[in-house]
């Protein structure tokens, strides 16, 4: 490929109609080497000498640093020069400017955002100078790319962010659709009950008084809360040496979110203080999803976390802007925020107040009543400091220790390391509340400050699997119970914790491992490549009996023998998938959110439920309509799964496998049509590594929609056939792996020297 003239020192940018280069390397210990580059960039910072970035044939930075602030330098360098402007306008919104951008409508955003800010400058010096260092340099970082670059960057990118600015971003914030969610519903319907405690010392619902008044900052729009989507999520496993064929453990990471996420592999290395592998999802540098170092690696699911609870405080009858609690009128908080806005060619400025108590943000307020959102952690600054920690940990008890900080309050937790050591933990704020669970539909309505909860579960109490008989843990954002089907859970918690739940992807996942297999580490990439779906092993023969009961076309009776003889999966070369979804789709229509099995999931039979059809005579009936539209819609009724689903980016158009977790697949992808009727992957699969830890680790990976977002970089779509293929990428860890596989090297913001 041809780079573009551009003035010494300068590389391509992503996302300006310019080309970004990348590719994959690690560093080596010790001083950082020359490098035989042209002309250095005027004012070139120290910083940028400190480090040496080089990457490989995938385009992953091997970032070899000096120190923890030149490393984030480089961090933020890459992440830019390949995903662009969308690094800036990120943090640019953290510190509440978007309204100078894009016009007032950005105004709430801002003043929210403004508040946030404040409140990371007041905590910056509160971090450990190993964290400090890193914000430092991350703001440095941007700022560098932003002089050598402002010819092509719009005006309003200036140099100017700082440390505080990149902290705003990862400080814990109360909920915005939870809060608004709340309000949502009370406006609705302000009669709903709120719970209070009687003189027999027991809690009883009474009806909340009616009437509301707006309260400043908080939108009705967006109010819906997400719906639960199986395509969502992620997979993880740790195997023990006990199933392993080496004898070291090996961990799996296998997130599913949209190919929009940002997943940004890479690898720091800072002799005597980081050497980290894994995920920096674009816009900071501690958005860690998973990874490794010489010694351990962890592993992130979503979880069905509640760190908060709502309380309603009767307002003070005598003084409006005071609330009644132990007998003592309480005045509210009060923080006004002004946001300067740009629209067209005027500037102006507006106001918002925010009010709020000790326990948290007013939400609401009706004539007597006051309503307040307790979050777990609000306003704590921590967050980045325990994702370092975590990454720099050298053993189980280290990791735990940067756990215990308790700054992360959600994702369960999938953990292996060379000491042969495998932990799964549910990570959740957890409150230990002196009342009933309000559930997001009551409110608590305290009248004393012991009413209100003050202290979190410690990590230690957390849901928790260690070193399990089996040698396995898992997780496919279920609850933990059946992390290892040896060690189920009591559902005995003294706080909340999801109530037990296993579905079918959970289930998938618990068959590839509750047995005694062995693995080698190419075997768990061949195994979680599963093609499986349950659900056809789970209803296929109910079906097939439904469809056979009646008077049927011998066309739909040919699909129906040709379905009996399907493997029962979504491999690309299969036949019978996508007249299976098809169907499936079209019968859970027809029930109209009817119960579609005859057997629902139960706890008492977590692997073998939900299974049978509750409506065979719908099954039937949704049967021949599919029969019908999959072959208008494809061609013919009996189409591979690959004919139709393909994963297409930049010039690679190819077959794949896989489909949703509520098909009870493993290998999870979502699709969206494309212009040919073709379904095209869209999210799902995306960033998946497996690591084994012996004397140093080795590693598979593949990143599906590669490195950059810009078409014209060639780590746009250069692993998109890898994936396609169930195939990964070998990671390069040795100096001499990276070093025989390098094809740039420099330093930010000079010409790479091409190898």
């Amino acid at each position: 490929m041809r780079y573009p003239a551009r003035t010494p020192g300068s590389r391509p940018v992503a996302g300006l109609a310019l080309i970004a280069v990348s590719a994959l390397v690690t560093g080596c210990a010790g001083t950082v080497a020359p490098i035989a580059t042209p002309a250095a960039v005027a004012h070139q910072p120290e910083l940028a000498a400190q480090v040496e970035i080089r990457r490989t044939t995938y385009g992953v930075p091997q970032i070899h640093a000096e120190n923890l602030r030149a490393a984030a330098f480089a961090l933020a360098y890459v992440q830019i020069e390949d995903h662009g402007t969308r690094i800036i306008e990120g943090i640019h919104t953290t510190r509440g400017r978007m309204a100078l951008v894009e016009g007032r409508s950005h105004v709430d955003a801002d003043a929210t955002n403004r508040l946030r800010h404040r409140q990371a400058a007041a905590t910056f010096h509160l971090l450990a100078e190993d964290t400090r260092e890193v914000y430092e340099g991350f703001a440095a970082g941007m700022n560098h790319f932003i002089r050598i670059n402002e010819d092509e960057l719009p005006s309003w990118m200036r140099p100017d962010f700082t440390a505080v600015d990149i902290l705003a971003r990862d400080l814990t914030w109360p909920s915005a659709p939870a809060m608004n969610a709340f309000r949502c519903r009370l406006l609705a319907d302000p009669a709903d009950p709120v719970l209070l405690v009687e003189s027999d010392g027991q809690w009883r619902h009474a009806a909340a008084p009616a009437g509301s008044a707006s309260i400043p900052g908080l939108a009705l729009k967006d109010m819906e809360v997400e719906e639960d989507d199986q395509n969502v999520g992620s997979n993880a496993w740790a195997l023990a040496p006990s199933r392993t064929a080496s004898g070291n453990a090996i961990l799996l990471r296998n997130p599913h979110l949209a190919w929009s996420a940002g997943y940004y592999e890479a690898h720091l290395r800072v002799p005597g203080k980081l050497d980290f592998y894994g995920d920096f999802r674009i816009g900071g540098p501690f958005t860690v999803i998973g990874g490794f170092n010489p010694h351990l690696g962890f592993s992130t699911t979503n979880n069905e976390s509640r760190p908060h609870e709502f309380y309603a405080f009767r307002i003070d009858p005598n003084r409006p802007d005071h609330y009644l609690l132990d007998g003592a009128s309480m005045p509210l908080l009060r923080d006004v925020v002004e946001v300067p806005y740009r629209e067209g060619s005027i500037d102006g400025t507006e106001t918002r107040e925010f009010q709020s108590t000790e326990f948290g943000p007013i939400i609401h307020r009706a004539d007597s009543l006051i309503y307040v959102y307790r979050s777990a952690n609000m306003g704590d600054h921590r967050a980045g400091e325990q994702w370092l920690e975590m990454m720099k940990a050298t053993n189980l008890e280290e990791w735990r220790e940067a756990m215990r900080i308790g700054a992360r309050m959600t994702s369960n937790f999938t953990y292996a390391d060379a000491g042969g050591n495998i932990l799964y933990v549910s990570v959740q704020g957890a409150p230990l509340l002196p009342h009933p669970i309000g559930g997001d539909t009551v409110a608590i309505l305290a009248t004393r400050s012991d009413q209100v909860w003050t202290q979190l579960v410690p990590f230690d109490s957390l849901p928790q699997v260690v070193n399990p008989v089996g040698g396995y843990v898992r997780n496919e954002n279920d609850s933990p119970h059946y992390t290892n089907l040896n060690h189920i859970l009591d559902h005995s918690f003294s706080f909340w914790v999801q109530e037990p739940r296993m579905r079918l992807r959970s289930q998938h996942g618990a068959l590839l491992l509750h047995n005694d297999r062995t693995f080698t580490l190419e075997d768990v990439v061949e195994t979680k490549h599963s093609m499986r779906m349950l659900l056809a092993d789970r209803v296929k023969e109910a079906l097939l009996a439904a469809v056979r009961s009646g008077d049927v076309t011998d066309e739909i009776a040919r699909a129906a023998d040709f379905i009996a003889l399907w493997d029962n999966t979504a491999a690309a070369e299969s036949r019978g998938g996508v007249l299976f979804e098809s169907w499936w789709n079209r019968y859970r229509s027809l029930l109209d959110g009817r119960e579609p099995f005859a057997v629902p999931w139960t706890a008492e039979a977590p692997m073998s439920t939900p299974h049978g059809l509750a409506d065979p005579t719908a099954a039937a009936e949704a049967f021949a309509t599919a029969v019908r539209e999959t072959a208008e819609r494809f061609g013919a009724w009996d189409v591979a799964w690959g004919e139709v689903h393909r994963v297409r980016r930049g010039e690679v158009d190819a077959p794949v496998g896989g489909c949703g977790g509520a098909l009870g697949c493993f290998r999870v992808l979502s699709f969206s049509p494309d212009a040919d009727g073709k379904r095209v992957v869209d999210g799902g699969d995306g960033w998946v590594i497996a690591v084994e830890f012996g004397e140093q680790p080795r590693a598979y990976s593949v990143l599906a929609y590669g490195q950059s977002p810009d078409p014209e970089s060639p780590y746009h779509d250069n692993q998109a056939a890898l994936f396609a293929a169930n195939r990964m990428k070998p990671v390069l860890w040795t100096e001499a792996e990276i070093e025989a596989a390098v094809r740039e090297r420099y330093r930010p913001g000079e010409r790479p020297a091409r190898e």
